[in-house]
């Protein structure tokens, strides 16, 4: 009597085997499931969104500042700012910007700020650009505040010198205009005087036209950078 007592556990131990292991099978079969579906949408678009906010260090500075920029002539047609340099530091510090900003953009997560400098097709204005990389969009509103939004070159971007190029007398002094502009999480500013070297209090009667050009090519730079591109899961940049 007592040998047929073992028989019921036995069954509900293999009951529970059974339920363990289709439990198992289920579990397997979603995670494989997880593993390989592609992508969601909302996944795509938070990742377009990590790639435009690592552009400023990942993609080359040479692609970020071109060698030459368009623009609008002011006697109509098409003429192409030329890149004299591009700085090699990228500090958020006052050797990029106006003291006054810097501890406005710090606080708002300054991650670096790149500079090159043009010349227009002229060759008689210089313009300084700026990239400010923040730490996210939020963050690059409140940075902009802290500049100049009317056109003055102060509270702005300091200029960027080239020893033995025609840039080389481009200094604070100098500047006569400036502007900001926001997307993303970037800042583009520029900041421009004359190649002559003249200070700005002794340029005479402003000739705002002849600076009007350096907005326009900041937003090129500034379209590249923050213009989001979906991920392509077919190209080698990519791995979905």
């Amino acid at each position: 009597m007592n040998s047929a007592r073992p028989w019921p556990t036995l069954v509900v131990a293999s009951a529970l085997t059974l339920i363990c292991a289709v439990a198992a099978g289920v579990a397997g079969s979603a995670a494989g499931t997880e593993l390989t579906r592609g992508p969601s949408t909302a996944e795509l678009h938070a990742a377009a969104k990590r790639e435009v906010a690592e552009r400023w260090h990942a993609w080359p500075t040479g692609r970020i500042f071109p060698a030459t920029l368009p623009y609008a002539a002011e006697q109509g047609g098409q003429e192409r700012a030329s890149r004299i340099g591009i700085s090699p530091r990228i500090a958020c510090g006052d050797a990029s910007v106006d003291a006054k900003a810097v501890k406005a953009l710090r606080k708002a997560g300054c991650k670096g700020v790149l500079r090159a400098t043009y010349i227009d097709a002229l060759r008689g204005v210089l313009v300084t650009i700026g990239v400010v990389a923040l730490r996210d969009e939020p963050g690059a509103v409140r940075a902009k505040s802290a500049f100049a939004d009317t056109g003055k070159p102060s509270p702005g971007l300091q200029p960027l010198a080239f020893r033995g190029t025609v840039s080389d007398r481009f200094t604070s002094a100098v500047r006569q205009t400036g502007s900001v502009r926001q997307a993303g999480p970037y800042l583009v500013l520029t900041t421009a005087g004359q190649v002559d070297g003249r200070p700005a209090k002794a340029a005479g009667e402003p000739r705002p036209a002849i600076f009007a050009f350096a907005a326009e090519i900041s937003e090129h730079v500034l379209t590249d950078l923050s213009t989001p591109k979906m991920p392509d899961c077919a190209a080698s940049e990519w791995q979905c």
